[in-house]
């Protein structure tokens, strides 16, 4: 069971149904929200724990320290696997939070762990540590899309990392909701496009989506070319492998340049893509005269 998604938590009243975007009849488009960027912020980090979310700051953030510690001392080894030096876990766990978001490679994560220094985990203790904390629900990466029904031969198998919960991540790296905002980029640093703050409301926007498209019997992965000219953030698959891409943008506006993956996308599998939807920080539901949805991201439920 995930944490709560923001349709679950109950901060406003969904207008965007993602079932009904999968349904593929193109729905009109509509509705308002309150929320702002701000706003956001601090859904990152309260988290969707909900024995935690009501918590004053200060206690929410010692809860969630506790929690980590827990799954490093206690819920790693209790999942069959010995950890020697805790503390490369915790930094390791730290890497992988920066790099929210991104395809880095594992080896980047590793080295951004251990700062530059000659005594690394091996690979085979650095993939250790990743199935595990997989097994545990601690990491949920988003896999890779590789479609057998069209054209698109040239995509990256490599995952889109996220943990179980964006509130993890931040803690991790030791941010709060006004860090987040004033674009504090957290330790260690790990290459990315775009901002922390960026990268973490994609994920608490990944967890809202894959708990919608569970519900209707849906996978989400994401699509990347080889080269990293052509991104998707979500890829919403149906049994019958048409799909609804999703891309998530912390701006309030969209713009052209926001959907031009999405047009790309449509020119190359055409009937197989069902809606196209841009998720953003912004007021406003509606359908562009392209035909692509714009969402507020606390708008969009299952």
């Amino acid at each position: 069971m995930r944490p709560l998604s923001l349709a679950e938590r109950g901060v406003v009243q969904s207008t965007v149904s993602l079932a009904i975007l999968l349904g593929g009849a193109r729905p009109a488009i509509g509705g308002t929200c309150p929320l702002r960027l701000e706003d956001y912020a601090r859904e990152v980090v309260a988290g969707g724990f909900p024995a935690l979310r009501h918590l004053q700051d200060r206690v929410r953030k010692v809860a969630l320290d506790g929690y980590l510690e827990r799954v490093v001392d206690r819920d790693v080894p209790e999942a069959g696997q010995s950890i020697r030096r805790p503390d490369t876990l915790r930094r390791w766990l730290t890497a992988y939070a920066a790099a929210t978001g991104t395809t880095a490679t594992f080896e980047t994560i590793r080295d951004a762990a251990t700062g530059g220094s000659a005594n690394k985990p091996a690979k085979t203790t650095v993939m250790t540590y990743r199935d595990v904390l997989e097994r545990i629900w601690i990491l949920d990466p988003v896999e890779a899309w590789l479609p057998t029904r069209n054209h698109l031969r040239t995509l990256t198998a490599a995952p889109r990392h996220h943990l179980a919960d964006p509130a993890l991540a931040a803690r991790l790296l030791g941010v709060d909701a006004d860090g987040l905002l004033q674009g504090q980029a957290g330790q260690p640093a790990i290459p990315r496009d775009g901002t922390l703050l960026g990268k973490l409301f994609e994920s608490l926007v990944t967890l809202g989506v894959r708990v919608a498209a569970e519900a209707v019997g849906a996978r989400v992965r994401h699509l990347r070319t080889t080269e990293g000219r052509r991104e998707v953030d979500l890829i919403v698959v149906r049994d019958d492998h048409r799909i609804l891409a999703i891309e998530v943008k912390v701006a309030q506006s969209v713009g052209d340049e926001d959907v031009r993956h999405l047009r790309w996308l449509a020119e190359k599998i055409g009937d197989d893509l069902l809606d196209a939807v841009v998720v953003t920080t912004g007021r406003e539901a509606y359908r562009r005269a392209d035909g692509i949805t714009v969402v507020p991201a606390a708008a969009l439920g299952p």
